[in-house]
Order: C-alpha cells, then structure tokens, then sequence
C-alpha cells in the first residue's frame, strides 16, 4: 500500500519526527497502528520468549520509592 499525503501534512510529519529523533515514515505508521489497532496489541507478547517472561512476573502492589531502599532508608 502506497500511501501520498499533501504537502501540510509532510511537514507537520517532518517536525515532528525531527523533534523525537526518528523516521517520518516511522513517526506515521506507529501513528497509524495505534490508531487502528489500538494499544491493545502493543501489549500482546511478540514470540514465545516474551510470552514466557510475562509469564514469570507477578503483581506485587506499588513500587518502593528509592529513598526507602537506600542504605539510608534500611535503617528508619
């Protein structure tokens, strides 16, 4: 699929991709796929690997900060 867009709209690809560092085409097909395809499939494992790792995590609650893991912190 070829896809042509008009020259505002190159542009505005443009300045933003420069601003975050990347492609205009990269910037334009994770706009693309997030829009139709949502977040939903950003989370889905991508191979067998990843499946087995999110496997292995659990869900503990909230994170210390890292003030309360310091040498410091141990010892309040």
């Amino acid at each position: 699929m070829v896809i042509t867009v008009d020259s505002d709209l190159e542009a505005a690809l443009n300045e933003e991709a420069g601003r975050r560092g990347v492609a205009a085409e990269a910037l334009a097909l994770n706009a693309l796929r997030q829009r139709f395809l949502g977040t939903a499939s950003l989370l889905e494992p991508q191979d067998e690997w990843e499946r087995r790792l999110r496997g292995l995590a659990k869900d503990y609650g909230v994170s210390l900060p890292d003030s309360a893991v310091s040498s410091e912190g141990l010892y309040e």
